[in-house]
């Protein structure tokens, strides 16, 4: 079964993208060398940045966020951790533009086909 990756969604599992590599360099898959060169500089670009992800000696994140989608992220992650409570009332507003700003702050970004992802 063949890895199926979309480079321009929201978030992105590098663990996709590191299957698809391995799936690209078998000699039973014939490569389509475009798609194993872009997949490659991805990875160098992320290779040993931090992360959970081991392979091939090296450390990779796990998670890229999109620019476009990371005040989303940043809502969800504070409520999945506690630091704003899920049942927060409607009626208290937040700044969560300047919030994911701050959040942001602790992220790397990489361009993938000119379009900027965080990680850390």
């Amino acid at each position: 079964m063949e890895t199926t990756l979309d480079l321009t969604a929201d978030i992105i599992d590098v663990r996709d993208i590191i299957e698809r590599v391995a799936e690209l360099e078998e000699p039973t898959i014939e490569p389509v060398k475009e798609e194993l060169a872009e997949l490659t500089a991805i990875l160098a670009d992320l290779k040993d940045n931090g992360g959970d992800e081991q392979w091939r000696g090296d450390w990779y994140p796990i998670t890229l966020i999109r620019d476009s989608h990371f005040k989303e992220y940043a809502i969800e992650m504070l409520e999945e951790c506690g630091t704003i409570p899920k049942d927060f009332p409607s009626w208290v507003e937040i700044d969560w533009d300047a919030t994911a700003h701050n959040v942001r702050m602790d992220y790397i970004s990489t361009e993938i086909d000119g379009v900027t992802y965080w990680y850390r």
